[in-house]
């Protein structure tokens, strides 16, 4: 009995710590921004209760409304990109080829650069070096960051580029997990190439499927950094994710309260969105 609770006690003492971190740098802070977000509080000085006007007026400004018609679907994009792609070079690199191993660490390289170091090298090629080589064909290209249409595009081309590396790991890990029984029995059933796919590999693989979903969605509406090395949110604001707007009119344009309201928001938006992917993608599980 005594050996039972010093054993308890050890697990309270590594615990209790990590629970007071926890509560000081996420929980703490969170119910603070949502108490603000009934404020007008600017960053400073000091501030009145405003209610539910923060709340309202979300709804009524045009640029909050476009950040998110952006963010939204720049994420729902990239996604599918990511995914796509992920699924393709997973399915390459279980396959009996030279040097896999190799390969697999190559393409794990994106993922861990810094989000910035990519993104600045990214807006050095798509600033100069792009626009340079297409020229060398007689064409007079500019810069895509500097268009209000095409921005958008490369901000999917860097996210999705430094994602792809771990949604492989994630597919590969999954499609390792398929017994060789399954793939037997459907070469004598004759399932080869897409069937073989799509009936076989990829029902096995939908656990892995929905993680790689959420994490995707989750992780590409809070874009951040590549917006801050790429655009800054233009040209014209038409690259101005939620996050880069709370963040930049919260801290220095004396917005601190609305944007904690907008905040709150962007959370139950984000809740949503993961439920509802796992409450689907759990359905299709049951189905199979």
């Amino acid at each position: 009995m005594k050996k039972t609770n010093d054993r308890q006690r050890t697990f309270m003492l590594m615990t209790i710590p990590m629970l007071i971190l926890f509560f000081l740098f996420n929980t703490f802070p969170l119910i603070n921004g949502f108490i603000y977000s009934f404020t007008n509080f600017r960053g400073y000085g000091t501030y009145d209760w405003v209610g539910l006007r923060n709340y309202i007026d979300l709804f009524q400004d045009a640029r909050v409304g476009k950040s998110y018609l952006f963010t939204i679907k720049m994420a729902l994009v990239a996604t599918v990109v990511t995914n796509v792609i992920s699924l393709i070079l997973a399915l390459g690199l279980i396959s009996k080829i030279r040097f896999k191993s190799a390969l697999r660490g190559l393409y794990f390289i994106p993922n861990i650069l810094g989000a910035l170091v990519v993104g600045y090298i990214f807006n050095y090629f798509f600033t100069y070096l792009m626009p340079a080589f297409l020229n060398m064909f007689g064409g007079n290209a500019t810069s895509i960051l500097a268009s209000t249409k095409w921005a958008w595009i490369a901000i999917v081309i860097v996210c999705s580029w430094q994602s792809i590396a771990m949604n492989t790991i994630i597919y590969i890990s999954g499609l390792q997990t398929v017994p060789e029984d399954v793939y037997e029995a459907g070469a004598i059933d004759g399932a080869t190439g897409w069937a073989r796919f799509k009936h076989l590999m990829f029902p096995l693989i939908i656990p892995f499927f929905s993680i790689n979903m959420v994490l995707c969605v989750k992780n590409f509406l809070m874009v951040f950094d590549q917006i801050v090395a790429l655009t800054k949110g233009g040209p014209a604001q038409s690259t101005e994710s939620i996050s880069f707007l709370i963040y930049n009119n919260g801290m220095s344009g004396g917005q601190f309260g609305f944007q904690s309201a907008n905040a709150v928001l962007f959370f139950v938006i984000i809740v949503i969105f993961s439920v509802a992917q796992l409450t689907i993608t759990g359905k299709k599980e049951e189905q199979l």
